[in-house]
């Protein structure tokens, strides 16, 4: 399952996988942009730690992750 979120011109890509009975790994892809260099070359998925998670918990981890990154590699919004 995969969910895209738009934040400050990126595109941040969630990957869910099942790991057990209701529950997922996380990979996030942060994608697009003004400022892509920033992001290197690659721009690989990421399996984020410390799951699995539910189906709720899993999304809302990855995209917070996204733009934790995005945050970081811009600085801060205003």
């Amino acid at each position: 399952m995969q969910r895209v979120i738009t934040y400050r011109g990126f595109e941040i890509h969630v990957e869910l996988t099942p790991a057990a009975e209701d529950t997922f790994n996380v990979t996030v892809q942060i994608k697009g942009g003004t400022n892509l260099e920033v992001l290197g070359a690659r721009g690989s998925r990421i399996a984020l730690r410390n799951g699995p998670f539910t189906e709720r918990w899993a999304y809302l981890v990855g995209e917070v992750a996204g733009q934790a990154a995005i945050d970081l590699l811009l600085g801060p919004t205003g």
